[in-house]
């Protein structure tokens, strides 16, 4: 196997990763190393693109190791996938029964030029369900595929906002006021990726975010990064914006500052 089948798309070097949909960049959320540390968008910082620059960028900039593992430079930590987040993991050693949530083989992330997705493969169920009843464990998950997106962040609501809704929810659901109301669950990881939910945020479905769902007009700085697990069979999403926070942009480090470049925030949520 040749040193470029290693790099699974990704260029050899340092790079950072941009969302296409939001323009930001993948980052360690707060430089911190701790394992589980969650991996999310933030605005680019000064020189981040700049190699050989001593500056608190480090944190959004990726390599991949010998081992073909996804790394963040700033720690040599390796990318994991924990429920349908994206977090920093330290080698650790098997346990069992393997593999399991705590020890297990790290995903295989693959960048496409042509479509610019970033995919992720695992050796094994990604939700690691508990073996209770000694029944073989489902295949379903290998029938899915698992791709990257950016979720959109709304701006919070007004009280008019609130007050309207509230007065929505009263007209629906009249008997509210007087009796017990049953939460809808929260979607679980297996859930997430057995295919009975691909992924939730604030119990939107991706695919049926629709045009209130698509707005992406929160101020705050950071955004989330999540994993689909879809069906290969389906079609892919019809909107443009839907489409585009599936895409990503892999850029090298480049040698030298650029000179119209302006600082931006440096420390991330």
């Amino acid at each position: 196997m040749t040193a470029d089948a290693q790099l699974y798309g990704f260029p050899p070097g340092y790079f950072v990763i941009r969302s296409v949909a939001t323009g930001r960049l993948w980052d360690v959320s707060l430089d911190e190393v701790e394992d589980g540390t969650e991996i999310i968008l933030w605005p680019e910082k000064d020189n981040s693109l700049v190699e050989g620059k001593v500056v608190e960028s480090n944190n959004q900039v990726f390599f991949i190791d010998t081992s073909g593992a996804l790394c963040s430079r700033s720690s040599g930590h390796a990318i994991d996938v924990e429920e349908e987040r994206l977090v920093l993991r330290h080698r650790r050693p098997i346990s069992q029964p393997f593999p399991n949530a705590y020890s297990h083989p790290l995903p295989q992330f693959s960048y496409s030029p042509e479509t610019r997705e970033i995919t992720v493969s695992f050796a094994s169920d990604p939700a690691y369900p508990p073996s209770s009843d000694g029944s073989p464990p489902s295949n379903g998950w290998r029938r899915k595929s698992y791709i990257l997106t950016s979720i959109p962040m709304r701006k919070p609501k007004s009280l008019m906002d609130n007050a309207a809704a509230f007065l929505s929810s009263a007209v629906t659901t009249p008997l509210s006021f007087f009796g017990t109301i049953t939460a809808q669950p929260k979607a679980t990881p297996e859930d997430v990726f057995s295919g009975d939910i691909d992924l939730t945020e604030d119990e939107i479905l991706e695919q049926e975010r629709g045009e209130e769902g698509e707005a992406d007009d929160s101020s705050e700085l950071s955004r989330k990064v999540r994993v689909l697990a879809i069906d290969p069979r389906d079609s892919p999403p019809a909107g443009e914006n839907a489409r585009m926070r599936r895409q990503w942009t892999i850029l090298p480090l480049r040698t030298r500052s650029a000179s119209h470049r302006t600082a931006s925030p440096r420390k991330s949520g």
